[in-house]
């Protein structure tokens, strides 16, 4: 029950929020605010043309409880950057007060392409750049350990990093984290299932 509840201190960490996608279900976002969630990421889009069922309701629903909202994008080693981009762009209204926009770097099952390191990071590139032109602001990289031990992606491109890591703060990218998910099992009021739980570096 302990690893359910559990968060970081707020002595070490003062924001903390979560992200979510179509799998937590239907959430009553008034109750989540009232648990000092400062922050929520909502999956957005996945590839060209994977569509978060749920987005367009959390996006709503956040604004509403006066929440600080941003979006996620999944990306496909298997499709074109310039593609994976259109589909963000045609989903995410550009709104100034939004977080900056998260791309996700990591393996997926349906995807058994591994492009060259080069090739990789240059679509990666394409695509923040597409996506920081309609938002804004420059992206955040959320970059699962095995894919940047493959591609080393956090030296490379210059901008702010996500890193996950269960309970213990991650030290495997090449510059310090701006946030971490320090749980994918967090339980939470107003949300039947499960929650990834993040905070941001002091």
């Amino acid at each position: 029950m302990f690893a359910i509840a559990w968060s970081p201190s707020r002595e070490d960490y003062a924001t903390q929020g979560i992200d979510v996608s179509d799998e937590n279900g239907a959430i009553a976002w008034s109750i989540v605010k009232a648990q000092d969630i400062d922050f929520t990421y909502a999956r957005a889009t996945d590839g060209v043309d994977g569509r978060d069922t749920m987005f367009g309701d959390y996006w709503s629903g956040l604004e509403e409880a006066g929440i600080r909202r941003g979006a996620i994008h999944i990306f496909s080693l298997c499709r074109l950057a310039t593609d994976q981009a259109g589909n963000f762009v045609a989903t995410v209204p550009r709104d100034p007060d939004a977080l900056p926009a998260a791309i996700d770097l990591s393996f997926r099952g349906d995807c058994p392409a591994r492009p060259d390191r080069a090739v990789v990071l240059g679509e990666i590139r394409q695509l923040a750049s597409i996506i920081e032109t309609h938002s804004g602001k420059p992206v955040i990289l959320r970059i699962a350990r095995d894919f940047e031990e493959r591609y080393q992606v956090s030296g490379a491109i210059p901008r702010p990093t996500w890193a996950t890591g269960m309970f213990f703060p991650p030290q495997y990218l090449a510059r310090p984290w701006r946030m971490w998910q320090s749980s994918t099992i967090r339980r939470i009021e107003g949300v039947d299932h499960p929650v990834n739980w993040n905070v941001v570096a002091p």
